[in-house]
């Protein structure tokens, strides 16, 4: 598109913004209401700004602006406590924030140029990925201190946790390799924080640190590995192999005892099951909440290719729209909402029916997206423009644009956290 068209469609969207941004945030008359101090917050790491932009999903605004540590990358949200976690790439450092008062608490020390965070589903233990020291460190979250640190692959990139916490699969994206590893299941000994926020935090003396992660499996053969998805059921791993067309599928070791190794005994080792052809490029996985399929963003092919993870089995390959970057699908799954990177606009698709809707325009270069927590709101951050598009979910017209807000420079990474009122 001729630079004078791209300037002509930025100063559009910024009027847009302008005209549906009031001084105390967007009127939301037509939205869902919100029990009385509800409060719900977007969190955007920045990382030419070393800032983490602090969104009002309530209101509509912006709340405020974090200082962090340099190039702020990944980010995720605890599910058990009121904390987010930025990882800060060439600081070597990890960020604590308390959403409930939206400040800076504490900052962890981790290891050279981590990328990404993956918290377990007790809210106890975060896992990052240091890409520039091939390992992975383990951070106890109750004390906010790193209890392990293990080697891994080159540059890993990605290290995601199983829901049942007993395996974590890590991508190492040079070595075209996935590392397997062991972990212990952690329930956290500790009161919630913002339950009993006049509880003194223990002191490192008191923390028990867990074992280590013991190397359980590796497995090569994958360019360029990044994404990673895994089952509900925590019993298989999908793999993106950026460097190529395929994705690898691992099936995870099954717990000792459990029913699946009593039926089957080679099911408490790892094992490769098969490599699916994909699209040129496959950067993203979006998993369906029933676990049923994945929709892999073929970047380069500008397509999506649909997963059967019960048979292993690629489905299709579908032309979506320029260069897709990253999926997310509703609770219900039946919708797929696609960030087109090379053509600013989000590409919404029907599983139910197998086909293109339609399409919403956003900012310059959508990347990563997230829902509002009742899903009536898609954000998506622009990543050249430096914004965040608010899309409306559901309306009289359909998905539209509704609103920008501003984030800070080169964002990349987003986490929604909702607070409930206290009864």
């Amino acid at each position: 598109m001729p630079k004078s068209r791209h300037t002509l469609r930025d100063c559009s969207l910024a009027l847009l913004c302008l005209a549906l941004i009031l001084p105390l945030g967007c009127r939301r008359s037509s939205f869902p209401d919100v029990p009385a101090g509800y409060r719900e917050f977007a969190y955007v790491t920045n990382g030419n700004s070393n800032t983490v932009s602090v969104l009002d999903l309530v209101n509509l605004r912006t709340d405020r602006t974090l200082r962090v540590g340099e190039n702020p990358t990944g980010i995720a949200a605890n599910p058990v406590h009121n904390e987010i976690y930025a990882v800060n790439t060439r600081s070597g450092t990890v960020t604590v924030i308390d959403a409930a008062s939206n400040t800076v608490v504490a900052t962890i020390g981790v290891h050279r140029q981590p990328y990404f965070i993956s918290v377990d589903s007790a809210g106890g233990r975060a896992y990052v990925a240091n890409s520039g020291s091939n390992s992975v460190s383990v951070i106890d979250l109750d004390h906010r201190r790193e209890i392990a640190v293990v080697g891994t692959g080159e540059q890993p990139g990605l290290a995601r946790i199983s829901p049942d916490m007993r395996s974590l699969v890590v991508s190492n994206r040079k070595s075209g390799s996935v590392s397997i590893y062991s972990a212990v299941p952690y329930t956290s000994p500790l009161v919630s924080r913002q339950d009993s926020p006049e509880s003194p935090q223990s002191s490192p003396q008191e923390a028990k640190p867990g074992p280590p992660l013991k190397l359980r499996a590796a497995f090569p053969g994958c360019p360029g590995a990044t994404d990673v998805a895994i089952l509900p059921d925590s019993s298989k791993a999908f793999i993106a192999c950026s460097g190529g067309h395929q994705i690898m599928v691992i099936s995870l070791a099954a717990a000792p005892g459990s029913w699946q190794a009593r039926q089957d005994p080679a099911a408490t080792s790892d094992h490769l099951l098969t490599m699916l052809v994909v699209g040129r490029t496959p950067v993203h996985l979006a998993l369906k909440p029933d676990g049923g399929e994945i929709f892999v963003s073929n970047f380069d092919s500008d397509s999506i290719s649909e997963i059967d993870t019960w048979n292993n089995q690629v489905l299709g390959t579908y032309m979506i729209g320029n260069k897709p970057v990253h999926g997310i699908i509703t609770r219900d799954n039946s919708t797929l909402w696609v960030a087109d990177f090379g053509s600013d606009l989000i590409s919404i698709y029907s599983i139910d029916d197998g086909r293109l809707v339609t399409t919403v325009h956003t900012g310059s270069a959508p990347d990563a997206l997230a829902f509002s927590a009742d899903e009536h709101l898609l954000l998506a951050i622009d990543a050249h423009s430096g914004d965040v598009s608010v899309i409306r979910t559901q309306g009289k017209q359909g998905a539209a644009l509704f609103t920008l807000l501003p984030a800070g420079s080169s964002p990349n990474a987003i986490a929604i956290k909702a607070i409930q009122p206290v009864r």
